[in-house]
């Protein structure tokens, strides 16, 4: 070093040594990932076809203000929605259902749905709402 260059500022940072670091760092992660996903091979054994674990899909009836009544979006009467219900009960006998009520719908429609609901003995039953 010259008597010139003692009362200079550096004018550029040496990142190397924190290239390094942050490279050793990276290298130490991607080992450690690896290693913890690996495992013992083995040959597993073949289960038998059982049925599925899964959720059986949620229904939806719908009640218009006219009146009609949609089971998911197909348009049904009170017994083809009872045909329908019992079809579905014999595939899954525990699936839930939602019921939704327009709210110029009359009372009397939704207390027909949720009779057809009690008679085919559905207890998964929920009524939709909005919140205020």
């Amino acid at each position: 070093m010259t008597t010139q260059d003692q009362g200079k500022p550096y004018d550029e940072i040496n990142i190397t040594p924190m290239l390094d670091l942050a490279y050793v760092l990276l290298v130490i992660f991607i080992l450690m990932t690896t290693a913890a996903v690996q495992g013992v091979k083995v040959n597993l054994p073949k289960a038998s076809p059982a049925p599925s674990l899964a959720k059986p899909k949620t229904r939806a009836i719908t009640v218009n203000n006219d009146g009609k009544i949609f089971l998911d979006t197909m348009p049904v009467t009170l017994s083809e929605l009872e045909q329908r219900l019992t079809q579905l009960r014999a595939q899954s006998p525990d699936f839930p259902v939602v019921v939704k009520g327009d709210t110029l719908t009359q009372y009397q429609n939704i207390m027909d749905v949720l009779d057809v609901l009690g008679r085919l003995n559905i207890t998964q039953v929920g009524l939709a709402t909005k919140p205020r």
